[in-house]
């Protein structure tokens, strides 16, 4: 319906009517031009202009009539019937169908609808257009972006003195807060006036910290509490352990006394799964792993010494400075150590000796960092000397993957939280690989250059799109990774894992084969050590012999040459010819073989000579 609204006005109340008019134009003024004011004007060049490259905007709020939605329920009732039939009554709508059955365009249109409904309902046998033909696949993005990584942030130390970033650890909630911890690992060479101060960092926020930690000793590491994130964990300098509570500020909420503290820098604390929350364990080079609970903090509710010979004697432990623990396997913990072997231990054993399970050996030098695969427990990644290795729990004596020895020195390594086949390391020279065994096992997937001073420490968040990396100057470096190193690819896990089996069967084998060469080595060895041990007695017996012999012959003549001189003095010598010495001496010896292969004793055959002798 149109609107018309007529206004009524009289025609001398609108105003005085215009008339317009053509007229020849006039000069009202004519200002001539001053030479005086030339000396006035100031050229510029160049001119500079500000312009705006987008179009001007405005912005304006107006209030509208706000929407009010209301719930209301719809009775439905049978219908269709006439106004003469009432659907009440029973009998009125029996006869009313069956006079509505015997007409003839019910029974047609029946007949159309019903074969149109047939082929509907066989089309439906037929084809399952409901069906899912690839519900077994994962829904996954596949990217055929180069692997990159820019710098969206950096976070400074504000202090004058610069110290070391240690630690990091990202805020449980959201990822929007970033705690470093900061120290000097040079022993006794921390410089005057250096303060102990760590903060929490606001990613929207690097120009000031949002909360600064004031410890009574600098800080090695510092976590969240995965279930209170206003609660972290401190390890520190001096071997104490403090709990901060961010609600109530700066200051340490609670702190481990000093007598039953570690005696050496807290390298590594991890907060355990536990209904309280309260509860975790932390590591020192001083050779002990201690569980404490922050509600009774004052001294730890256990000790485990690292002593691999399971005499738990303190001065024969292994130095600590790196610890794991997987929530999905709640009785195991790892320990990485100073002379680069990884421990594996039962927190349930009774004893402290039983606590430790089994060693891995493989790096020369302290092991900075070890982690499980976040998809495959029994695989997990250590960082040490110049390289990272991938070891498997079914094989004990060797690693199953390594990378090739660099340059530089690696300082810390971890896991990408999203792709089971990526991990990252952090190396001396201030680079940043990043390593994906799907692409290339060989080399670093991306290798970049974070700063110019050596990056010591790493921390991934739990999306994979974020990696903070901390440095020896105490900076704190922002990254974003691209999209191909923090999407699942397709079908990923069932690569991954193939990979990590087939090295595992390779390494089992080749242990095998090893065991048998050394088998063969030792018997070959003993063998070795029986033929010569038998040759030597059969030497022995030689000379035995030998010696014998000649032993037994020296009595023998000097047997005969004292008899002779006796049966000399006896008997006068006779007047024919006698037997001449050198005569006697070659008939005694002829005797003597063939008394000798007669077997008959010495004495008697000295008597037989005799009688020889004297005829």
């Amino acid at each position: 319906m149109e609107i018309v609204y007529v206004y009524v006005k009289k025609r001398s109340e609108f105003g005085k009517q215009c008339n317009f008019s053509d007229r020849q134009a006039e000069l009202n003024i004519d200002i001539s031009p001053n030479p005086e004011l030339s000396s006035l004007y100031v050229e510029r060049n160049p001119v500079d202009t500000g312009i705006q490259c987008s179009a001007s905007m405005s912005e304006h709020e107006a209030n509208t009539e706000r929407f009010e939605m209301e719930s209301c329920g719809v009775n439905h009732v049978e219908g269709g019937w006439p106004k003469d039939v009432n659907p009440q009554e029973l009998e009125q709508t029996i006869r009313f169908r069956k006079k509505v059955e015997k007409d003839e365009n019910y029974i047609n249109a029946v007949m159309q609808l019903g074969s149109i409904m047939e082929h509907c309902i066989k089309q439906n046998n037929a084809i399952d257009i409901y069906e899912e033909y690839f519900d077994d696949e994962d829904g996954v993005e596949v990217t055929e972006e180069a692997p990159s990584a820019k710098t969206i942030n950096v976070f400074r130390d504000p202090q004058e003195i610069k110290r070391t970033a240690t630690h990091l650890s990202w805020h449980p909630d959201g990822n929007r807060k970033l705690a470093v911890a900061y120290s000097c690992l040079n022993f006794q060479r921390a410089p005057m006036g250096m303060s102990h101060e760590s903060y929490i960092w606001d990613l929207e926020n690097p120009n000031r910290p949002e909360l600064v930690l004031r410890p009574s000793s600098p800080l090695v590491t510092l976590e969240y509490n995965p279930k209170d994130s206003h609660v972290l964990l401190g390890g520190c300098y001096n071997g104490q352990i403090a709990c901060w509570d961010t609600r109530k500020g700066s200051l340490v909420a609670e702190l481990s006394t000093i007598e039953f503290s570690h005696r050496d820098p807290v390298y590594g604390t991890i907060w355990l799964q536990s209904k309280t929350g309260t509860e975790c364990f932390s590591a020192s080079t001083d050779g002990q792993v201690m569980w404490w609970d922050i509600r009774k903090i004052s001294e730890p509710t256990e000790v485990v010494i690292m002593d691999i010979s399971r005499k738990e004697q303190l001065e024969n432990a292994l130095g600590a400075i790196s610890l794991e623990f997987e929530s999905t396997l709640p009785t195991k913990f790892m320990v990485g150590t100073e002379q680069g072997i990884v421990i594996s231990c039962n927190r349930k054993a009774k004893t402290s000796a039983e606590k430790i399970v089994c060693t891995f050996s493989g790096h020369h030098g302290p092991i900075y960092a070890l982690q499980r695969n976040p998809f495959y427990p029994k695989n997990f990644l250590t960082v040490g000397d110049w390289t990272a290795r991938i070891w498997s729990e079914d094989s004990r004596e060797s690693s199953i993957m390594w990378t090739r020895y660099h340059m530089a020195y690696l300082s810390d390594g971890a896991w990408s939280p999203v792709r089971p086949a990526v991990f990252f390391t952090t190396k001396m020279d201030g680079t940043l690989d990043i390593w994906d065994l799907v692409f290339k096992q060989c080399d670093p997937a991306l290798s970049l250059k974070v700063c110019d001073e050596a990056l010591f420490c790493l921390r991934v968040q739990d999306t994979g799109c974020l990696i903070a990396c901390g440095s020896q100057l105490g900076t704190t470096t922002l990254l974003e990774v691209s999209s191909s190193l923090s999407t699942l690819q397709r079908n990923e896990k069932n690569i991954a894992s193939s990979i990590f089996e087939r090295e595992t069967r390779r390494e089992k084998l080749l242990e095998a084969r090893h065991r048998e060469m050394r088998l063969k080595e030792k018997g070959k060895a003993e063998g070795r050590d029986d033929d010569q041990k038998d040759e030597d007695t059969a030497l022995d017996l030689e000379e035995l012999v030998s010696k014998a012999e000649e032993e037994f012959f020296e009595i023998i003549f000097a047997e005969l040459k004292k008899k002779e001189a006796e049966a000399l003095k006896k008997k006068p010598k006779p007047k024919k010819a006698s037997i001449e010495t050198e005569d006697r001496d070659e008939l005694l010896e002829e005797n003597v073989g063939e008394e000798e292969e007669a077997g008959v004793e010495v004495d008697e055959a000295g008597e037989e000579r005799e009688e020889d002798i004297s005829t």
